[in-house]
């Protein structure tokens, strides 16, 4: 699954530490999301994607691999 977390947060000059507090995460997280080693619940994406106030589609896409 690709995503646009990265993009996203340099667009709106957000850290990921601070991204993290807002959506009540750790850094880490964040960090495994953007680098597609963690898929986040349900719950976690549609925070993000309220945070960054896009459909949940615009911020994740499946590949051929999933």
């Amino acid at each position: 699954m690709k995503n646009t977390i990265k993009v996203r947060r340099a667009i709106k000059d957000v850290t990921q530490a601070q991204l993290a507090d807002i959506i009540g995460v750790s850094r880490q997280t964040i960090s495994a999301i953007e680098k597609n080693k963690y898929v986040p619940s349900t719950v976690l994406a549609l925070k993000l994607a309220r945070y960054f106030e896009v459909a949940i589609e615009e911020f994740f896409e499946l590949t051929q691999e999933d």
